[in-house]
């Protein structure tokens, strides 16, 4: 298999500090203002060489119809990501200065926590790219100092600074994740996304590892993840991490929860092949699995007082002699068997050993599984907004509040009992791909392995991948589902 010269992951990330006002020749001064403070909205240069940003009011978003409840997303993580693009290219203009350059930006008065924490994650993802490039990378904006209000004296300093610290934390676990998604598939085999994970995981105290390979699979009947994995000559692989409190001494105040990642490494649609525009992207169908191990990584790094367990089931779907069919039946960890109908919804058949897994093996009050699943979520919702899927209403709703403070938008989506009888196949326990909704009869399916136990199934199949820059948003994949997880286990 040919390589490429990807990038060291994980990259590096801009460095974001808050405190006092910072006095250097080599600083760009730039002061985000109201809108009504402002000549313009956006980024413009002051006659003494300072900039101002005008940031400008966006409307609430309605996120809890039951309860009328609103989020405003206040465009401060645009504003973030903005100023360091912008500065970007000044700075290249300068490219032996470039390392020395600090960008130090001042906030309004009034700034809030939530405000600064959003500001953080714009100035750490705005300008984080992953090029594959033998030529020397272009400078780029590598400091920010944020000014906390009063001078970084007043009372409430220290909670601010900490909300810059954890919105600098959650943009780096974007980074990590947009890092993976976005490496080049005759790179990202199964096997080298389970180095990857251990590299990023390896040093955190408390954190055990386990890598499963082919033949620990077949021993144990993961029958779902060995099928997709049929028709590649890269063997599939189950990345397995264990955060306990418990091996660095402390208790566990809350109940343990796993997370199931989809881990397709590159999707072609195996037998059931995709149409050849667009495929490209398919090296993101791990967006999911991505987005579990950066999530992993900054709670473990928290040290939160819970056991987490990551569970990432890889696999590349390729077309050839050896590959899966429809029509073939498949065994499961634990015993139950699918009917294969579509080999381009592979990624349940993933997910459902791994959920089957963690659920038996890990005995946890949740499981979570993430995953570019369906076209369906995607149609029902667009290209910016996830789909939960929850036991009820309200957890939907809580966990959509908490990615809303963070920057990613989620909508809870039903699951009628209704439609629970067109998952089952008349030629085995459930059929693979059923007729009806497609998203909910997805998460029909997935459910079907938890073994009673609760579960919340989040399908990224719209918001993992972006076509155009937007907000802190680059093309390709996003990342999207990281921030949640760690702000929703991290309380």
């Amino acid at each position: 298999m040919t390589t490429a010269p990807i990038p060291s992951i994980p990259q590096k990330v801009a460095e974001v500090t808050a405190g006092e006002r910072l006095e250097s020749s080599e600083i760009i001064e730039v002061a985000i203002v109201s809108s009504d403070a402002a000549s313009s909205h956006g980024l413009t240069i002051q006659a003494d060489g300072s900039f101002v940003y005008g940031l400008s009011e966006s409307q609430p978003a309605l996120l809890d119809l039951s309860h009328s409840k609103d989020f405003h997303d206040d465009g401060w993580r645009k504003a973030g990501a903005e100023i360091v693009r912008r500065l970007d290219t000044l700075i290249q203009g300068h490219p032996v200065r470039a390392k020395k350059h600090l960008v130090q930006v001042s906030v309004p008065e009034d700034a809030s926590a939530d405000n600064l924490r959003s500001l953080a994650i714009g100035l750490t993802v705005g300008n984080h790219t992953f090029v594959t490039t033998n030529k020397r990378r272009k400078p780029r904006v590598r400091r920010v100092h944020v000014v906390l209000p009063g001078s970084g004296k007043s009372a409430t300093a220290g909670h601010l600074e900490n909300a810059v610290t954890t919105g600098a934390r959650l943009g780096a676990a974007t980074c990590l994740a947009r890092d993976l998604a976005n490496a080049p598939s005759n790179v990202k085999s199964p096997e080298w996304f389970a180095r990857q994970a251990k590299k990023a995981v390896n040093s955190i105290e408390g954190v055990k590892v386990r890598i499963r390979d082919e033949e620990w699979l077949q021993h144990k009947g993961f029958g779902g993840i060995l099928a997709v994995g049929e028709g590649s000559s890269r063997p599939p692989r189950l990345v397995e991490l264990v955060w306990d409190p418990e091996r660095v001494g402390q208790k566990r105040r809350r109940k343990t929860v796993v997370l199931v990642g989809k881990g397709v490494t590159f999707d072609t649609g195996g037998i059931s092949i995709k149409p050849s525009a667009n495929m490209d992207s398919m090296r993101t169908d791990m967006t999911g699995g991505a987005s579990v191990l950066a999530a992993f990584q900054a709670l473990a790094e928290m040290q939160v007082p819970r056991k987490i367990v990551a569970l990432i089931p890889m696999a590349e779907n390729m077309p050839s002699a050896t590959a899966f069919r429809p029509g073939d039946v498949v065994e499961h960890y634990g015993g139950l068997t699918s009917e294969i109908v579509n080999t381009d919804a592979e990624g349940r058949l993933l997910l459902a050993d791994a959920v089957s897994y963690g659920a038996r093996k890990h005995k946890p009050a949740a499981v979570v599984s993430i995953a570019t699943l369906t076209g369906a979520a995607k149609i029902a919702l667009g290209l910016r907004t996830g789909a939960v899927f929850a036991p009820d209403w309200g957890v939907g709703v809580k966990l959509a509040r908490r990615g809303a403070t963070v920057g990613e938008r989620w909508w809870p989506m039903p699951l009628p009992d209704y439609h629970e009888d067109d998952v089952d196949s008349k030629v085995a326990d459930l059929r693979q791909c059923p007729p009806g909704p497609g998203a909910t009869t997805a998460a029909m399916f997935v459910r079907r392995f938890t073994r009673g136990v609760a579960h919340v199934h989040l399908d990224i199949a719209g918001p993992g991948r972006a076509e155009s820059t937007y907000d802190e948003v680059s093309p390709l994949g996003t990342g999207f589902g990281a921030r949640t997880l760690i702000q929703w286990l991290s309380r």
